[in-house]
């Protein structure tokens, strides 16, 4: 898996590593040998070990080296494309794949995705825990993640590229193991329901039967449990995106390494009710600014997708969306910003074990196992008042000491004596409003597409986003899943969606 070196800063193809001292703080929970020094050399040698690993998986993942720095600038955009996908994260390829999946019974149509980080060294796709689950208490999240899973168990159907190794997303079965509180057994009954009503095959589990199931587990203060029995765990968030990127290039799709900083578009007026006229726009180009340089390529173009993640609601504006007069519909903004989670690795070589899920407590503390070594992630998100500063990506491992390891330790017992081994931190694409996806057409700007600010859904749901815009783009309608609740008039009505007592 990737995520043993995720914290650590590389340069590929020379893989050249550079620990921050400040972070050596970290390695203070590492055992002290017999003369009292710490055992610091068995995790480097680990950690070297690590990327050897690593070396290999991406001289695999990237045949012909078609990913390193070197290759990653295939030279300005062409001045013409009918859709832009602005973002090539895993949403942004997927949306490109299946546009050209259905273009194939219309007729030609030039997609071009732009993606402003080349080396993906901070796209939230591939800085996430991976995980994919269908505990949700909203159907359509339900049905997003069910489709997707079942995109997963068949993805060489979908994503095989001839004369090339089978894809392979490393997906471990484990399941979710989310936990209830007697305050909140009653709503993850409600969620159980709309969940099996909605195709999952989850489980609810009382007290003894979690202890039972999972006798690792203090199952102090726990009331009820639901356990998914089926399509929940997690794989390789970079195997899935490299396999939609490849299998998107292979049918045609463009793609181009730069930065969108701006649009050309032209406006007109129209009457609406009691006279009062609304401002409509449809953007004509893209202005894609080049890597390392202060020029840009116009793009003219007929439709724009926003799939920027964590940077959508910039580039919405960039088209004037949220700049308009005050209390009108032009003057709603796309209320999606980065927000910084961090994922730490450890080590505890007595832990659960190979049964171990993807276990969320009520708490909100998380964690999974991660390969077969003794080493797993665990996370929380920060409260609104202790949100970390999203300039960078740098690790807090005093969260992980303060606020992560004493809950993470109560609950599982063995992760006493964890060790934190390594940390990485990303992005989500935080949707204020309501923390759902916000998916389809805006309403003034009348050729952009969004399809953001899932708030760390977006990877697990890729595979059936990507669908459901497709047709919305060429068939202007939703016909597999109907996900207009996750338009962007909700945002202007002030009805959000929101999800109970769930992450």
């Amino acid at each position: 898996m990737w995520s043993a070196w995720r914290g650590i800063t590389e340069t590929i193809p020379s893989l050249t590593i550079r620990l921050d001292p400040s972070r050596l703080s970290a390695l203070s929970r590492f055992p002290r040998t017999a003369s009292g020094t710490r055992a610091y050399s068995s995790f480097f040698q680990d950690l070297e070990a690590q990327l050897e690993a690593m070396r290999r998986k991406a001289a695999k993942a990237m045949p012909g080296s078609d990913w390193t720095p070197v290759e990653l600038t295939p030279g300005l955009p062409p001045e013409h494309a009918d859709i832009v996908i602005v973002g090539g994260g895993v949403v942004g390829w997927s949306v490109a794949y299946w546009l050209k999946k259905k273009e194939r019974i219309r007729g030609g149509v030039r997609v071009l995705v732009v993606e402003k980080d080349p080396t993906y060294s901070q796209a939230s796709t591939v800085l996430s825990a991976g995980g994919i689950r269908q505990q949700f208490s909203l159907p359509e999240n339900v049905h997003l993640s069910l489709a997707s899973a079942d995109f997963m168990r068949n993805i060489n159907e979908h994503l095989g590229v001839l004369n090339e190794d089978p894809v392979d997303l490393q997906f471990n079965h484990s399941g979710y193991l989310f936990l209830a509180s007697e305050k909140g057994a009653g709503v993850m009954e409600e969620n159980y329901k709309i969940q099996r009503d909605a195709g999952a095959k989850v489980t609810l589990l009382s007290q003894t039967k979690v202890k039972e199931k999972f006798p690792w587990l203090n199952t102090d203060g726990v009331a009820l449990a639901s356990y998914g029995l089926e399509n929940e765990g997690w794989f390789d968030p970079w195997s899935l995106l490299n396999a939609f990127r490849r299998k998107a290039l292979s049918m045609g799709v463009y793609q181009c390494f730069g930065e969108v900083t701006g649009f050309r578009y032209s406006s007109h007026s129209m009457p609406i009710n009691d006279g009062d006229r609304r401002a409509f726009s449809r953007i004509r180009f893209v202005n894609v600014r080049m890597p390392n340089s202060l020029e840009y390529q116009p793009v003219e173009c007929g439709i724009v997708v926003n799939t920027a993640g964590a940077s959508s609601g910039k580039v919405a504006e960039l088209a004037g969306i949220g700049l308009g007069p005050k209390d009108t519909l032009a003057a709603v903004p796309v209320p999606v910003e980065p927000r910084k989670r961090y994922v730490y690795v450890i080590n505890c070589p007595d832990g659960p074990g190979l049964d171990t899920p993807f276990m969320i407590d009520y708490s909100g503390v998380y964690c999974r196992r991660e390969g077969l070594g003794g080493n797993y992630i665990a996370g929380l998100s920060p409260e609104e008042e202790e949100e970390p500063d999203t300039r960078d990506l740098e690790v807090d491992y005093n969260f992980f000491q303060d606020r992560v390891w004493p809950l993470l330790a109560h609950r599982i017992p063995a992760f006493e004596c964890a060790k934190v081994t390594s940390a990485w931190a990303g992005y989500y694409d935080y949707n204020t409003f309501d923390q759902n996806g916000i998916l389809g057409l805006h309403p003034l700007v009348n050729n952009m597409y969004f399809a953001t600010g899932f708030s760390g859904h977006g990877l697990q749901q890729s595979p059936a986003v990507g669908r459901a815009l497709a047709e919305l783009i060429l068939d202007g309608s939703f016909r597999t899943l109907d996900l207009s609740a996750l338009g962007f008039m909700r945002l202007y009505h002030q009805q959000p969606v929101l999800e109970k007592n769930i992450v």
